[in-house]
């Protein structure tokens, strides 16, 4: 049962990353206005070119990923840092964004957790290397 609920929660959080996603190059969900330093920090991401296509790119892989439960484990440590991104974003410069913001890294730490015997052979501190 809890494998089965794990499952669905799973596809769920991949078909949200493909969403946003593809958000961000085909631009079917309008963007809030952002004000203030908000609103700065989003121009100046903006301005670069790369920063929305790259990190839509790698949601729509991730989420793609998450929903054939391919790679799980590598998925989900490559979404980390957009993970801790979208957080202190919205703790720093738009707190109205913290509650779906805090959605998506809980189910990245859900996962994460989850897969962890997959993470433990490279936090061991032995060497990597047979002699």
């Amino acid at each position: 049962m809890k494998s089965k609920v794990l499952n669905i929660i799973r596809i769920l959080f991949g078909l949200i990353l493909i969403v946003f996603g593809a958000n961000k190059f085909l631009g079917f969900m309008p963007m809030p206005e952002l004000s203030g330093q908000a609103g700065d920090f989003m121009g100046a991401l903006a301005k670069t070119g790369y920063i929305f296509p790259v990190t839509g790119a790698v949601e729509l892989g991730v989420g793609l990923l998450l929903v054939l439960n391919l790679f799980t484990p590598l998925a989900l440590i490559v979404l980390v840092p957009i993970s801790v991104n979208i957080v202190l974003f919205h703790l720093f410069l738009d707190i109205g964004g913290i509650v779906p913001a805090a959605v998506v890294a809980g189910l990245n730490l859900l996962f994460v957790v989850t897969n962890l015997s997959a993470y433990l052979p490279m936090l061991s501190s032995g060497s990597s290397s047979k002699d």
